[in-house]
């Protein structure tokens, strides 16, 4: 019992639930590992169509093979008509990542595959979701500002096609290759909490587009997704200090004083560097001399500073930048709308957890739970022992 109330207090957190081939990371170092392949490689060299074939099959594609993964994924791109149908209908204010959540049953619904239970069944389902996030997402953005959903550029790769389908303009190839890094970046984390939501569902005989609503909802909690958006928030309200040129440090100090935290900052993973901020750091900088907009990464990297200052004070020295602090300035300069920062996360790791649900489906036996089903300790009696005796409602 006493073993049962600390394992509770710490979330499952360093508790093996599953096993699985598809990433792996070692928070101690800082390293994160897709299929065998580290972040780095994969952001330097890899696409995010690589990337996502890479986790759905197991390989990196050959040139033939990521052609027709590319040519099939485009092939699912356009969404039907009644969805956007559906979203003019719909509050102009809605979170965005509700209106994904209220969605994927949607696009479910009319899925051909959705009772075939095979493992190429659930592969097209997985590539039908991936092309078609991003279309939903641009989708809402315009629909909720009056304008008509774009039809997708067959031209363009999956990460220019989701800028133009935003903007309706054609976007630049730098940027447009920036943003495809940022989508290699979010694929996938092993369990976090809305990959572990996803395989939970299934693992009760649901279909991918259950698991996938649950991964959207998990990810919209304030607790997992959405720390990028929240980043730029605080770089807002900081910015009349940092116009003036005074110094950030006691802004920090402030807030850390408060209990409030510094967004983007600490994992509950990594306890040194995130990997990924790093790319997204060396990112932030450079779009920043591209677009005369320098200030965010200035900015960013001064508050860092500061707040691993105080933080290393109090003792506190395994508290660093994590892929939100830098990814939301990164957003920003491509143009893309504070509360789309996380959709964009969405339609990242939808490859992540489209492929964890597969596994999760077609996993032997012997690796994985047939349904997952934990205990809880039970605390809500207040009658006693043998519990409450019920009395007419006249006697109450």
């Amino acid at each position: 019992m006493e073993q049962t109330g600390r394992l509770k207090n710490i979330g499952l957190r360093g508790v093996a639930v599953a096993d699985t081939k598809i990433s792996f990371i070692d928070g101690e170092k800082g390293i994160l590992i897709y299929r065998g392949y580290r972040i780095e490689q994969l952001a330097a060299q890899s696409s995010f169509m690589e990337t996502a074939h890479l986790l759905l099959h197991g390989t990196l594609p050959g040139r033939g093979q990521l052609a027709a993964f590319e040519d099939e994924i485009r092939g699912y791109r356009e969404v039907p008509d009644f969805v956007f149908g559906s979203f003019r209908s719909w509050p102009r204010d809605a979170d965005p990542m509700d209106v994904i959540q209220a969605a994927v049953p949607l696009l479910g619904m009319v899925d051909p595959d959705l009772h075939d239970g095979s493992r190429e069944a659930n592969v097209r389902m997985a590539m039908r979701l991936i092309a078609r996030l991003p279309v939903i997402v641009a989708g809402w953005h315009r629909v909720r500002n009056g304008q008509e959903p774009l039809a997708s550029d067959d031209g363009l790769s999956h990460a220019a096609n989701f800028l133009w389908l935003l903007h309706g303009e054609k976007p630049d190839p730098e940027i447009a290759r920036d943003l495809d890094v940022c989508l290699v970046l979010h694929a996938d984390h092993t369990f976090n909490a809305s990959t572990f939501a996803c395989r939970e569902v299934v693992s009760t005989q649901a279909h991918m587009y259950a698991g996938v609503s649950a991964g959207v909802g998990a990810l919209s909690g304030s607790l997992h997704g959405g720390a990028n958006a929240r980043v730029m928030k605080m770089l807002f309200e900081v910015e009349p200090i940092l116009k003036a040129g005074k110094d950030v440090s006691e802004w920090v100090r402030e807030r850390l004083g408060r209990g409030q935290k510094i967004m983007g900052m600490g994992h509950a993973v990594y306890k040194t560097t995130d990997p990924r901020s790093i790319i997204l750091s060396s990112m932030s900088e450079r779009l920043g001399r591209k677009l005369g907009q320098e200030h965010w990464h200035r900015w960013l990297t001064q508050i860092e500073a500061a707040a691993l200052g105080e933080l290393k004070a109090k003792g506190k020295t395994g508290i660093k930048a994590n892929v939100d602090f830098y990814s939301g300035s990164v957003y920003h300069m491509m143009g893309i709308p504070v509360d789309l920062m996380t959709p964009i996360f969405a339609i990242s790791r939808v490859s992540g957890w489209c492929s964890h649900i597969i596994e999760e489906k077609f996993a032997e036996a012997q690796d994985r739970p047939a349904l997952y089903r934990p205990e809880a300790e039970y605390v809500g009696d207040y009658c006693g022992p043998v519990g409450c005796e019920f009395q007419p409602i006249e006697e109450r």
